[in-house]
Protein backbone atom coordinates (compact mmCIF):
# COMPACT_ATOMS: atom_id res chain seq x y z
CA UNK A 1 0.00 0.00 0.00
CA UNK A 2 1.38 3.38 -0.99
CA UNK A 3 2.33 5.71 1.83
CA UNK A 4 0.29 8.86 2.35
CA UNK A 5 2.20 11.98 1.44
CA UNK A 6 2.67 14.69 4.08
CA UNK A 7 3.10 18.34 3.21
CA UNK A 8 3.31 21.59 5.16
CA UNK A 9 1.06 24.38 3.83
CA UNK A 10 1.11 28.07 4.78
CA UNK A 11 -2.35 29.05 6.06
CA UNK A 12 -1.81 32.64 4.89
CA UNK A 13 -0.72 32.28 1.25
CA UNK A 14 -0.99 28.55 0.46
CA UNK A 15 2.74 28.04 -0.08
CA UNK A 16 3.89 24.43 0.30
CA UNK A 17 7.03 23.02 1.90
CA UNK A 18 8.33 19.52 2.45
CA UNK A 19 9.25 20.38 6.06
CA UNK A 20 8.03 22.74 8.74
CA UNK A 21 9.45 26.29 8.76
CA UNK A 22 9.04 29.00 11.34
CA UNK A 23 8.57 31.74 8.74
CA UNK A 24 6.98 31.40 5.32
CA UNK A 25 9.56 32.34 2.65
CA UNK A 26 6.84 33.75 0.37
CA UNK A 27 4.53 35.87 2.55
CA UNK A 28 6.91 36.19 5.56
CA UNK A 29 4.19 35.10 8.03
CA UNK A 30 5.37 33.50 11.26
CA UNK A 31 4.14 30.10 12.55
CA UNK A 32 1.75 29.73 9.61
CA UNK A 33 2.84 26.29 8.34
CA UNK A 34 0.47 23.43 9.15
CA UNK A 35 0.86 19.76 8.34
CA UNK A 36 -1.61 18.16 5.91
CA UNK A 37 -1.95 14.72 4.43
CA UNK A 38 -2.46 14.55 0.68
CA UNK A 39 -3.70 10.96 0.91
CA UNK A 40 -2.58 8.11 -1.32
CA UNK A 41 -0.19 9.59 -3.86
CA UNK A 42 -1.00 6.87 -6.41
CA UNK A 43 -4.73 7.58 -6.08
CA UNK A 44 -4.32 11.34 -6.50
CA UNK A 45 -1.74 11.26 -9.27
CA UNK A 46 -4.26 10.87 -12.11
CA UNK A 47 -6.28 13.91 -11.02
CA UNK A 48 -3.20 16.02 -10.41
CA UNK A 49 -1.80 15.31 -13.85
CA UNK A 50 -4.99 16.60 -15.43
CA UNK A 51 -4.40 20.14 -14.16
CA UNK A 52 -6.97 22.81 -13.31
CA UNK A 53 -8.08 23.41 -16.91
CA UNK A 54 -8.97 19.78 -17.73
CA UNK A 55 -7.15 16.87 -19.29
CA UNK A 56 -4.05 17.37 -21.39
CA UNK A 57 -4.51 17.57 -25.17
CA UNK A 58 -2.26 17.49 -28.21
CA UNK A 59 0.02 20.39 -29.12
CA UNK A 60 -1.67 22.99 -31.36
CA UNK A 61 -0.26 25.88 -33.33
CA UNK A 62 -1.35 29.29 -32.05
CA UNK A 63 -2.68 30.31 -35.46
CA UNK A 64 -4.88 27.19 -35.57
CA UNK A 65 -6.70 28.03 -32.33
CA UNK A 66 -10.35 28.96 -32.79
CA UNK A 67 -10.74 32.58 -31.61
CA UNK A 68 -14.49 32.88 -32.13
CA UNK A 69 -16.25 34.46 -29.17
CA UNK A 70 -17.65 32.06 -26.59
CA UNK A 71 -21.44 32.46 -26.48
CA UNK A 72 -22.68 33.94 -23.23
CA UNK A 73 -26.08 33.62 -21.62
CA UNK A 74 -27.79 35.89 -19.13
CA UNK A 75 -28.12 35.23 -15.42
CA UNK A 76 -31.52 36.93 -15.41
CA UNK A 77 -30.20 39.84 -13.31
CA UNK A 78 -28.80 42.76 -15.31
CA UNK A 79 -26.41 44.03 -12.61
CA UNK A 80 -25.02 40.51 -12.14
CA UNK A 81 -24.44 40.28 -15.90
CA UNK A 82 -22.67 43.64 -15.87
CA UNK A 83 -20.16 42.57 -13.23
CA UNK A 84 -19.57 39.25 -15.02
CA UNK A 85 -18.75 41.10 -18.23
CA UNK A 86 -21.96 40.36 -20.13
CA UNK A 87 -23.27 37.11 -18.65
CA UNK A 88 -22.12 33.57 -17.96
CA UNK A 89 -19.42 31.96 -20.10
CA UNK A 90 -19.83 28.17 -20.50
CA UNK A 91 -17.01 26.31 -18.79
CA UNK A 92 -16.12 29.19 -16.47
CA UNK A 93 -15.62 29.01 -12.70
CA UNK A 94 -16.96 31.96 -10.68
CA UNK A 95 -16.14 32.47 -6.99
CA UNK A 96 -18.50 34.70 -4.98
CA UNK A 97 -17.31 35.84 -1.56
CA UNK A 98 -18.80 38.10 1.08
CA UNK A 99 -19.65 38.56 4.74
CA UNK A 100 -22.35 36.42 6.38
CA UNK A 101 -25.75 37.88 5.52
CA UNK A 102 -24.51 39.78 2.46
CA UNK A 103 -26.92 37.83 0.23
CA UNK A 104 -24.67 35.38 -1.62
CA UNK A 105 -27.03 32.41 -1.31
CA UNK A 106 -30.09 34.55 -2.01
CA UNK A 107 -28.57 35.98 -5.18
CA UNK A 108 -27.53 32.56 -6.49
CA UNK A 109 -30.90 31.03 -5.65
CA UNK A 110 -32.65 33.77 -7.60
CA UNK A 111 -30.25 33.30 -10.50
CA UNK A 112 -30.67 29.54 -10.69
CA UNK A 113 -34.46 29.62 -10.36
CA UNK A 114 -34.62 31.86 -13.45
CA UNK A 115 -31.86 30.03 -15.33
CA UNK A 116 -33.56 26.67 -14.75
CA UNK A 117 -36.47 27.81 -16.90
CA UNK A 118 -34.22 27.65 -19.99
CA UNK A 119 -31.59 24.98 -19.16
CA UNK A 120 -30.88 22.31 -16.52
CA UNK A 121 -29.50 23.79 -13.29
CA UNK A 122 -28.27 22.16 -10.09
CA UNK A 123 -27.98 23.78 -6.67
CA UNK A 124 -25.65 21.88 -4.29
CA UNK A 125 -26.04 22.89 -0.65
CA UNK A 126 -23.63 21.75 2.02
CA UNK A 127 -24.65 24.18 4.76
CA UNK A 128 -28.44 24.57 4.62
CA UNK A 129 -31.08 21.87 4.44
CA UNK A 130 -33.25 21.61 1.36
CA UNK A 131 -36.27 22.60 3.47
CA UNK A 132 -34.61 25.87 4.45
CA UNK A 133 -33.77 26.70 0.84
CA UNK A 134 -37.28 25.77 -0.35
CA UNK A 135 -38.85 27.97 2.34
CA UNK A 136 -36.69 30.91 1.24
CA UNK A 137 -37.54 30.37 -2.44
CA UNK A 138 -41.29 30.36 -1.69
CA UNK A 139 -40.95 33.44 0.52
CA UNK A 140 -39.22 35.28 -2.33
CA UNK A 141 -41.84 34.14 -4.83
CA UNK A 142 -39.33 32.39 -7.12
CA UNK A 143 -40.25 29.79 -9.76
CA UNK A 144 -39.23 26.46 -8.23
CA UNK A 145 -40.63 23.96 -10.74
CA UNK A 146 -37.45 23.34 -12.76
CA UNK A 147 -34.54 23.82 -10.32
CA UNK A 148 -32.87 20.60 -9.11
CA UNK A 149 -31.49 20.53 -5.56
CA UNK A 150 -28.82 18.38 -3.91
CA UNK A 151 -27.64 18.24 -0.29
CA UNK A 152 -24.12 16.83 -0.47
CA UNK A 153 -20.60 17.68 0.66
CA UNK A 154 -18.58 14.96 -1.11
CA UNK A 155 -16.95 16.27 -4.28
CA UNK A 156 -16.88 12.82 -5.85
CA UNK A 157 -20.63 12.36 -5.26
CA UNK A 158 -21.42 15.83 -6.60
CA UNK A 159 -19.44 15.19 -9.80
CA UNK A 160 -21.03 11.75 -10.28
CA UNK A 161 -24.56 13.18 -9.96
CA UNK A 162 -23.69 16.15 -12.19
CA UNK A 163 -22.47 13.76 -14.89
CA UNK A 164 -25.90 12.11 -14.84
CA UNK A 165 -27.98 15.29 -14.69
CA UNK A 166 -25.76 17.31 -17.10
CA UNK A 167 -26.64 20.78 -15.73
CA UNK A 168 -25.69 23.94 -17.60
CA UNK A 169 -25.12 25.79 -14.31
CA UNK A 170 -24.11 24.33 -10.96
CA UNK A 171 -23.83 26.13 -7.60
CA UNK A 172 -21.59 24.92 -4.76
CA UNK A 173 -22.65 26.46 -1.43
CA UNK A 174 -20.07 26.56 -0.01
CA UNK A 175 -16.55 25.43 -0.89
CA UNK A 176 -15.48 25.48 2.79
CA UNK A 177 -17.73 22.49 3.64
CA UNK A 178 -16.82 20.36 0.62
CA UNK A 179 -14.32 17.52 0.89
CA UNK A 180 -12.60 15.03 -1.41
CA UNK A 181 -11.46 11.50 -0.56
CA UNK A 182 -8.03 12.14 -2.10
CA UNK A 183 -7.06 14.37 0.85
CA UNK A 184 -7.01 13.17 4.45
CA UNK A 185 -7.84 16.45 6.12
CA UNK A 186 -10.87 18.12 7.69
CA UNK A 187 -13.24 20.09 5.42
CA UNK A 188 -12.37 23.77 5.34
CA UNK A 189 -8.63 23.17 5.59
CA UNK A 190 -6.18 24.55 3.09
CA UNK A 191 -5.58 21.22 1.33
CA UNK A 192 -9.28 20.27 1.20
CA UNK A 193 -10.42 23.64 -0.17
CA UNK A 194 -7.69 23.66 -2.81
CA UNK A 195 -8.24 20.09 -4.03
CA UNK A 196 -12.05 20.31 -3.91
CA UNK A 197 -12.00 23.49 -6.00
CA UNK A 198 -9.52 21.92 -8.43
CA UNK A 199 -11.73 18.84 -8.98
CA UNK A 200 -14.89 20.91 -9.48
CA UNK A 201 -13.20 23.42 -11.79
CA UNK A 202 -11.73 20.60 -13.86
CA UNK A 203 -15.18 19.05 -14.24
CA UNK A 204 -16.72 22.40 -15.25
CA UNK A 205 -14.16 23.00 -17.99
CA UNK A 206 -14.38 19.46 -19.35
CA UNK A 207 -18.18 19.59 -19.59
CA UNK A 208 -18.67 23.32 -20.45
CA UNK A 209 -20.63 23.82 -17.24
CA UNK A 210 -20.84 27.18 -15.48
CA UNK A 211 -19.56 26.64 -11.93
CA UNK A 212 -20.61 29.12 -9.21
CA UNK A 213 -18.74 28.67 -5.92
CA UNK A 214 -19.66 30.41 -2.67
CA UNK A 215 -16.68 31.32 -0.49
CA UNK A 216 -16.54 32.70 3.04
CA UNK A 217 -14.36 35.62 4.12
CA UNK A 218 -12.16 36.16 7.14
CA UNK A 219 -12.51 38.90 9.75
CA UNK A 220 -10.39 41.27 7.61
CA UNK A 221 -12.76 40.76 4.62
CA UNK A 222 -10.29 38.68 2.63
CA UNK A 223 -11.28 35.40 1.04
CA UNK A 224 -10.91 32.43 3.38
CA UNK A 225 -8.75 29.54 2.21
CA UNK A 226 -5.52 29.24 0.25
CA UNK A 227 -4.49 31.85 -2.30
CA UNK A 228 -4.43 29.03 -4.84
CA UNK A 229 -8.23 29.18 -4.84
CA UNK A 230 -8.13 32.62 -6.47
CA UNK A 231 -5.70 31.34 -9.10
CA UNK A 232 -7.85 28.34 -10.04
CA UNK A 233 -11.11 30.17 -10.76
CA UNK A 234 -11.78 32.49 -13.72
CA UNK A 235 -13.79 35.20 -11.99
CA UNK A 236 -13.77 36.37 -8.38
CA UNK A 237 -16.62 38.53 -7.10
CA UNK A 238 -17.05 40.15 -3.69
CA UNK A 239 -20.49 41.07 -2.32
CA UNK A 240 -20.52 43.61 0.50
CA UNK A 241 -23.01 45.71 2.47
CA UNK A 242 -23.28 49.48 2.39
CA UNK A 243 -23.30 51.45 5.63
CA UNK A 244 -27.09 51.45 5.96
CA UNK A 245 -27.37 47.71 5.04
CA UNK A 246 -30.15 48.38 2.52
CA UNK A 247 -27.91 47.96 -0.49
CA UNK A 248 -25.34 45.43 -1.62
CA UNK A 249 -22.31 46.27 -3.76
CA UNK A 250 -20.73 43.61 -5.97
CA UNK A 251 -17.24 44.06 -7.39
CA UNK A 252 -15.13 41.90 -9.66
CA UNK A 253 -11.58 41.60 -8.32
CA UNK A 254 -10.59 39.10 -11.02
CA UNK A 255 -12.29 38.47 -14.36
CA UNK A 256 -10.83 36.64 -17.34
CA UNK A 257 -13.90 37.44 -19.43
CA UNK A 258 -14.57 41.09 -18.58
CA UNK A 259 -13.40 44.23 -16.85
CA UNK A 260 -11.98 44.20 -13.35
CA UNK A 261 -13.42 46.60 -10.72
CA UNK A 262 -16.81 46.60 -12.42
CA UNK A 263 -19.51 47.52 -9.91
CA UNK A 264 -23.04 46.19 -9.53
CA UNK A 265 -25.57 47.55 -7.04
CA UNK A 266 -28.46 45.64 -5.52
CA UNK A 267 -31.22 46.55 -3.08
CA UNK A 268 -32.24 44.01 -0.43
CA UNK A 269 -36.04 43.78 -0.41
CA UNK A 270 -38.70 41.37 0.84
CA UNK A 271 -38.52 39.67 -2.56
CA UNK A 272 -34.75 39.22 -2.47
CA UNK A 273 -32.05 41.21 -4.22
CA UNK A 274 -33.22 43.67 -6.86
CA UNK A 275 -30.85 45.41 -9.26
CA UNK A 276 -30.46 49.17 -8.97
CA UNK A 277 -30.28 50.55 -12.50
CA UNK A 278 -29.49 54.14 -11.47
CA UNK A 279 -26.97 54.00 -8.59
CA UNK A 280 -26.28 57.74 -8.71
CA UNK A 281 -29.81 58.50 -7.57
CA UNK A 282 -29.14 56.56 -4.34
CA UNK A 283 -25.87 58.22 -3.45
CA UNK A 284 -27.27 61.69 -4.22
CA UNK A 285 -29.91 61.64 -1.49
CA UNK A 286 -28.72 64.92 0.03
CA UNK A 287 -30.26 66.87 2.89
CA UNK A 288 -32.91 69.50 2.29
CA UNK A 289 -30.74 72.27 3.73
CA UNK A 290 -27.25 72.57 2.16
CA UNK A 291 -24.32 72.56 4.57
CA UNK A 292 -20.65 73.54 4.23
CA UNK A 293 -18.11 70.87 3.28
CA UNK A 294 -20.21 68.96 0.76
CA UNK A 295 -19.77 68.56 -3.01
CA UNK A 296 -20.63 66.02 -5.69
CA UNK A 297 -17.88 64.06 -7.44
CA UNK A 298 -18.26 61.91 -10.57
CA UNK A 299 -16.44 58.58 -10.34
CA UNK A 300 -15.92 56.05 -13.11
CA UNK A 301 -16.72 52.52 -12.00
CA UNK A 302 -16.04 49.84 -14.59
CA UNK A 303 -18.07 50.91 -17.61
CA UNK A 304 -20.26 53.68 -16.22
CA UNK A 305 -20.09 56.97 -14.28
CA UNK A 306 -21.27 57.19 -10.69
CA UNK A 307 -22.17 60.37 -8.84
CA UNK A 308 -21.29 60.37 -5.12
CA UNK A 309 -21.23 62.99 -2.42
CA UNK A 310 -17.94 63.82 -0.70
CA UNK A 311 -18.16 65.44 2.72
CA UNK A 312 -15.42 67.12 4.72
CA UNK A 313 -15.29 68.42 8.27
CA UNK A 314 -12.47 70.69 9.47
CA UNK A 315 -12.35 71.57 13.17
CA UNK A 316 -9.72 73.05 15.44
CA UNK A 317 -7.53 70.31 16.85
CA UNK A 318 -7.34 69.76 20.60
CA UNK A 319 -4.30 67.52 20.23
CA UNK A 320 -0.66 68.20 19.49
CA UNK A 321 -0.93 65.96 16.44
CA UNK A 322 -3.93 66.93 14.26
CA UNK A 323 -5.95 63.96 13.00
CA UNK A 324 -6.49 63.08 9.33
CA UNK A 325 -9.34 60.58 9.06
CA UNK A 326 -10.85 59.24 5.84
CA UNK A 327 -13.75 56.89 5.13
CA UNK A 328 -13.85 55.63 1.56
CA UNK A 329 -10.60 57.40 0.57
CA UNK A 330 -6.92 56.63 1.03
CA UNK A 331 -5.60 58.35 4.14
CA UNK A 332 -2.11 58.95 2.73
CA UNK A 333 -3.64 60.72 -0.26
CA UNK A 334 -5.51 63.09 2.06
CA UNK A 335 -2.21 64.05 3.72
CA UNK A 336 -0.73 64.75 0.30
CA UNK A 337 -3.71 66.91 -0.74
CA UNK A 338 -3.46 68.96 2.44
CA UNK A 339 0.23 69.57 1.74
CA UNK A 340 -0.59 70.73 -1.80
CA UNK A 341 -3.36 72.96 -0.44
CA UNK A 342 -0.90 74.59 1.96
CA UNK A 343 1.88 75.09 -0.58
CA UNK A 344 -0.10 76.13 -3.67
CA UNK A 345 -3.40 77.32 -2.20
CA UNK A 346 -2.13 79.30 0.76
CA UNK A 347 -4.58 77.55 3.10
CA UNK A 348 -3.08 76.09 6.29
CA UNK A 349 -4.64 73.16 8.13
CA UNK A 350 -1.69 72.21 10.36
CA UNK A 351 -3.70 73.05 13.50
CA UNK A 352 -6.96 71.52 12.27
CA UNK A 353 -8.47 68.01 12.44
CA UNK A 354 -9.62 67.00 8.94
CA UNK A 355 -12.26 64.34 8.33
CA UNK A 356 -13.30 63.28 4.80
CA UNK A 357 -16.13 60.85 4.05
CA UNK A 358 -17.60 59.34 0.87
CA UNK A 359 -21.34 59.08 1.46
CA UNK A 360 -23.06 55.74 0.94
CA UNK A 361 -20.19 53.39 1.75
CA UNK A 362 -18.55 53.70 -1.68
CA UNK A 363 -14.78 53.21 -1.73
CA UNK A 364 -12.91 55.52 -4.11
CA UNK A 365 -9.80 53.99 -5.68
CA UNK A 366 -9.17 56.49 -8.48
CA UNK A 367 -7.63 59.97 -8.36
CA UNK A 368 -10.59 61.86 -9.82
CA UNK A 369 -11.81 62.63 -6.28
CA UNK A 370 -8.77 64.82 -5.50
CA UNK A 371 -10.29 68.11 -6.64
CA UNK A 372 -13.66 67.48 -5.00
CA UNK A 373 -11.98 66.54 -1.71
CA UNK A 374 -9.96 69.77 -1.64
CA UNK A 375 -13.01 71.90 -2.45
CA UNK A 376 -15.02 70.20 0.30
CA UNK A 377 -12.18 70.79 2.80
CA UNK A 378 -11.93 74.48 1.89
CA UNK A 379 -15.72 74.84 2.11
CA UNK A 380 -15.77 73.40 5.62
CA UNK A 381 -12.77 75.46 6.73
CA UNK A 382 -14.32 78.70 5.48
CA UNK A 383 -17.83 77.66 6.62
CA UNK A 384 -19.11 78.50 3.14
CA UNK A 385 -21.75 76.50 1.26
CA UNK A 386 -21.02 75.15 -2.21
CA UNK A 387 -23.96 75.39 -4.60
CA UNK A 388 -25.76 72.04 -4.75
CA UNK A 389 -25.82 72.19 -8.55
CA UNK A 390 -21.99 72.09 -8.83
CA UNK A 391 -19.98 68.93 -9.53
CA UNK A 392 -16.19 68.63 -9.61
CA UNK A 393 -13.60 66.04 -10.56
CA UNK A 394 -9.91 66.01 -11.44
CA UNK A 395 -6.53 64.80 -10.25
CA UNK A 396 -4.35 67.21 -8.26
CA UNK A 397 -0.60 67.07 -8.83
CA UNK A 398 2.11 67.89 -6.33
CA UNK A 399 2.89 71.15 -8.11
CA UNK A 400 -0.72 72.32 -7.82
CA UNK A 401 -1.72 71.50 -11.39
CA UNK A 402 -5.12 69.94 -12.17
CA UNK A 403 -4.61 66.87 -14.34
CA UNK A 404 -7.25 65.33 -16.61
CA UNK A 405 -8.87 61.97 -15.86
CA UNK A 406 -10.25 59.26 -18.13
CA UNK A 407 -13.78 59.53 -19.57
CA UNK A 408 -14.04 63.21 -18.64
CA UNK A 409 -16.77 64.16 -21.10
CA UNK A 410 -18.86 61.10 -20.25
CA UNK A 411 -18.77 62.18 -16.59
CA UNK A 412 -19.98 65.66 -17.47
CA UNK A 413 -22.86 64.31 -19.58
CA UNK A 414 -23.92 62.05 -16.71
CA UNK A 415 -24.00 65.03 -14.32
CA UNK A 416 -26.05 67.05 -16.83
CA UNK A 417 -28.59 64.22 -17.00
CA UNK A 418 -29.09 64.48 -13.25
CA UNK A 419 -29.80 68.22 -13.43
CA UNK A 420 -26.46 69.72 -12.39
CA UNK A 421 -25.77 73.17 -13.80
CA UNK A 422 -22.02 73.71 -13.30
CA UNK A 423 -18.95 71.49 -13.59
CA UNK A 424 -15.44 72.35 -12.36
CA UNK A 425 -13.16 70.05 -14.32
CA UNK A 426 -9.59 69.91 -15.70
CA UNK A 427 -9.18 72.07 -18.78
CA UNK A 428 -8.24 69.04 -20.89
CA UNK A 429 -11.55 67.36 -19.99
CA UNK A 430 -13.73 70.33 -20.95
CA UNK A 431 -15.88 69.48 -24.02
CA UNK A 432 -15.35 71.48 -27.20
CA UNK A 433 -19.10 71.91 -27.74
CA UNK A 434 -21.35 73.53 -25.19
CA UNK A 435 -23.72 71.27 -23.24
CA UNK A 436 -27.30 72.50 -22.85
CA UNK A 437 -27.95 73.68 -19.31
CA UNK A 438 -24.39 72.97 -18.12
CA UNK A 439 -21.66 75.54 -17.47
CA UNK A 440 -18.26 73.88 -17.72
CA UNK A 441 -15.35 75.63 -16.01
CA UNK A 442 -12.00 74.27 -17.23
CA UNK A 443 -9.12 74.88 -14.84
CA UNK A 444 -5.43 74.04 -14.85
CA UNK A 445 -4.27 75.30 -11.42
CA UNK A 446 -5.53 74.80 -7.90
CA UNK A 447 -5.92 78.54 -7.36
CA UNK A 448 -8.43 78.70 -10.24
CA UNK A 449 -10.51 75.96 -8.62
CA UNK A 450 -10.67 77.86 -5.32
CA UNK A 451 -11.88 80.97 -7.15
CA UNK A 452 -14.53 78.99 -9.06
CA UNK A 453 -16.45 78.16 -5.88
Amino acid sequence: MAKAKKVFVCSECGSESAKWQGQCPDCKAWNSFKEFSLGNSRQASTAQRAGFAGSLSSVTLLEDVDISDTPRFSSGISEFDRVLGGGFVPGSAVLIGGNPGAGKSTLLLQTLCHTAQNMPALYVSGEESLQQIAARAHRLGLPTGQLKMLAETSVEQVIAIAQQEKPGVIVIDSIQVMYTDTVEAAPGGVAQVRESAAHLTRFAKQTNTVLLIVGHVTKDNSLAGPMTLSHIIDTQLMLSNTDDSRFRIMRATKNRFGQVNELGLFAMTEKGLREVLNPSAIFLSRTEHPTPGSIINVLWEGTRPLLVEIQALVVESQLGNPRRVTVGLEQNRLAMLLAVLTRHGGIFTSDQDVFVNVVGGVRVSETSADLASILAIVSSLRDSIIDQHIIAFGEVGLSGEIRPVAYGQERIYEAAKHGFKKAIVPKANAPKKAIDGMEVVGISKLAEALEAI
